[in-house]
Order: structure tokens, then C-alpha cells, then sequence
């Protein structure tokens, strides 16, 4: 993975920034990985109400089930960054199966010798990626979708920059997202161009 992700709040700060109900297993801050479990907001189907889940981080690869793969022997797909690939395009154009993953920052390593950027939002606690999710047998899983890096990366070593960053969505993104057809929510996916985003050496 070319960034780690942190969402330093627990799960009733994210529901009130975020509108969403806390649930019922609560998660209590800290970094969030591909193949563990990570909260994400997602919208119930009766009532349409933003719930926040516990899933696993990773769509199992293609050909591989939990129930028939050795312990350790799972392979995962943690991030979307082809829109058009058959693995992704049923779920993308389900409206119910996207989701958001909340973070409080996300962050590079740069240089060689071991320099890092933390990327935040100004003046919000907490903010979101892009996501889409589905029940397994066993487990409901989630990936992220990823895009170009936005300019405000693009200084780092020279002007090189990270190949990806993560899919942000601003306030009116975020139901757009949950709510909107393919066509519409295909448009969120791009580099995040706000000036908000705010990128700090810490090491």
C-alpha cells in the first residue's frame, strides 16, 4: 500500500460528524489496515439511515472463498482503482453496495531516508474515502477506490509524487455517493482538488 490510514476518533465521534448511528461493536481509534477489520459508514435498507459497520478491509481474489481457503492462505484486493474492471462493476453500480470510509488522515512515505507526509483535511475532525462493500458468507468485506494524487502531493521528490492516494469526498459528495446513479457517482472519483487538504512533513 503506498499510503497507511488512521481514523484517531472513536465510533461516536465519527456517527455525530458524520450523522450516522454508532452501532453496535465499537471501534475505539487508531490506524486501519487492508485485511483487518475497519468501521465504515454505510446506509440501511429499510429506513435509509447511515449505520456505522465493522467489515474486513479486502474483497477476497477471484477463485478464492474463505470457507475453502487454508488459514493464511487468503489473498485480498483492498483498493479500486480501475472503474471499468468486471471484479468491481456490479458493486459500483449498486447504489446499496457503496459505502464511506471515514479517516482522520492518511499517510506517505517519501525519500530515502524514511521521511513521512501526513495528509489531513483543515477544520474537520474526521473525513471520508470512497467505498464499496458486500456480505460474504462469513463476513461482510470492504475496498477502497483510489485516484491520481491531488497537486498538493505532486511537489514531493521533485515533483514525482505518490502513484495514488486515497478517493476523497467532500460533505455534498458523500450522499451523492450513497445515493446517486452510476453515471453521477462515477464523477466523485477524481483527485481531490479543495485547497483544504492539508499536507505536513512528520519525519
Amino acid at each position: 500500500m503506498a499510503f497507511r490510514c488512521f481514523l484517531d476518533l472513536p465510533s461516536e465521534a465519527i456517527g455525530g460528524h458524520f450523522g450516522a448511528d454508532a452501532g453496535l461493536d465499537r471501534w475505539a481509534g487508531g490506524d486501519i489496515q487492508p485485511a483487518q477489520f475497519a468501521p465504515v459508514i454505510v446506509r440501511t435498507g429499510g429506513n435509509g439511515r447511515k449505520v456505522i459497520r465493522p467489515m474486513h478491509w479486502g474483497f477476497p481474489t477471484p477463485g478464492q472463498s474463505a470457507e475453502m481457503t487454508p488459514p493464511g492462505g487468503m489473498r485480498w484486493v483492498s483498493f479500486v482503482r480501475n472503474l471499468e474492471s468486471p471484479f468491481w462493476i456490479g458493486n459500483l453500480r449498486h447504489v446499496g453496495l457503496r459505502c464511506l470510509i471515514p479517516l482522520t488522515s492518511f499517510v506517505f512515505s517519501h525519500g530515502s531516508k524514511g521521511g513521512q507526509l501526513q495528509c489531513r483535511i483543515d477544520a474537520r475532525p474526521a473525513f471520508t474515502a470512497a467505498g464499496i462493500w458486500r456480505d460474504l458468507t462469513d463476513m461482510p468485506v470492504f475496498a477502497m477506490l483510489t485516484t491520481e494524487p491531488s497537486h498538493a502531493l505532486l511537489p514531493v521528490e521533485g515533483g514525482k509524487g505518490p502513484a495514488s492516494m486515497p478517493a476523497l469526498l467532500d460533505e455534498a459528495g458523500q450522499e451523492q455517493w450513497l445515493r446517486a446513479d452510476w453515471k453521477e457517482a462515477a464523477s466523485l472519483i477524481q483527485p481531490y482538488g479543495k485547497v483544504d487538504l492539508n499536507v505536513d512533513s512528520i519525519g
